[in-house]
């Protein structure tokens, strides 16, 4: 089977880690032995308009059995190019925008198959909308977690090896501060009531993002709304505690662990519980058998699956 991924989420010096989920699900595919090329664009502005005579002279000089878009934008620029069968995995932002939302909305009708990256993005939230209902395939596709990537490594070493203060109280918010929907504003209040100081994520190298997780004594996902909420699960995998709000998958794998929450957001009873890790030296849980539902390996087969239900062949990739 050969599959041409598009995403219009390409890394760059300010944001190392953008789109990295993407690559690994693209990893994780040729693992399985599907033969993938991975067409990359900046997104914004004329980027996009850019992308579809690219998209389309790559479709006639090459042959592949399906494309598959992640994100809303990047889903039109293949479907305009003449893709098809077309499968789109939307993320969460490219839904939930104010105004590109619109956008990615409209495009459903148009897909072979509509994926989500959770449940969640199939209704609303936060009072915005989700993706539309539809007579067609759907399916909650997730890119997963790096579980080889991300392991859990003793916190004064990773401490050490990014050079931070081995007695320091640290908290990990492991989105751009810039971000309005992941709200810093409220990680940035846990520490403070805590007396932490919060380390912050953008610009972080994809190979030094486990490190940053086991060198925080928890991760906090703040957001007001996510697709999946891939911070958590990475957290998860590290077995470094994790403080969401219900938001993407975060009460399906958070329920039951002790040391972390998925409730809505309040100062107070998040800071009492980050205190409680903050005191023990290297304060751990149980999570990474839970990270495992998630890995990317395990949402790549599931993909596979759904590569051959558009096809209609349930044979061997």
């Amino acid at each position: 089977m050969r599959v041409l991924v598009v995403t219009n989420m390409t890394p760059d010096p300010a944001a190392p880690s953008r789109g990295i989920f993407v690559r690994d699900q693209v990893a994780a595919l040729r693992r399985r032995g599907i033969d993938v090329e991975l067409l990359s664009f900046p997104g914004g502005g004329w980027n996009y308009p850019r992308a579809v005579p690219q998209i389309r002279r790559l479709l006639r000089r090459e042959r592949f059995d399906l494309v598959h878009a992640h994100f809303g934008l990047a889903g039109w620029c293949a479907s305009l190019a003449g893709a098809r069968p077309l499968v789109v995995t939307f993320h969460g932002t490219d839904v939930r925008h104010p105004i590109s939302g619109r956008l990615s909305r409209r495009l459903v009708g148009r897909l072979d198959l509509v994926a989500g990256a959770s449940r969640a993005l199939f209704g609303p939230e936060s009072e915005r909308p989700g993706l539309p209902k539809r007579s067609g395939a759907t399916a909650v596709l997730p890119c997963g977690a790096d579980l080889d990537r991300f392991q859990p490594s003793p916190r004064a070493e990773a401490r050490e090896r990014l050079g931070l203060d081995p007695e320091g109280r640290y908290l990990l918010f492991p989105a751009a501060t810039s971000r309005p929907e992941k709200r810093y504003d409220r990680a940035a209040e846990v520490g403070r009531l805590a007396g932490a100081r919060v380390l912050t994520g953008g610009a972080i190298e994809p190979g030094q993002m486990p490190d940053w997780v086991n060198a925080a004594s928890a991760v906090l996902v703040t957001s007001d709304n996510e697709g999946f909420g891939l911070a958590a699960v990475e957290g998860l995998a590290c077995n470094v505690p994790v403080l969401s709000t219900p938001v993407g998958v975060a009460r399906a794998l958070l329920h039951g662990i002790e040391g972390c929450l998925a409730e809505p957001f309040d100062g107070d009873s998040w800071a009492e519980l980050v205190r409680r890790h903050l005191d023990v030296e290297d304060a751990r849980v149980q999570g990474r058998e839970r990270a495992r539902w998630f890995s990317a390996q395990l949402m790549a087969e599931r993909v596979v699956v759904a590569y051959q239900e558009v096809l209609g062949s349930p044979t061997e990739p």
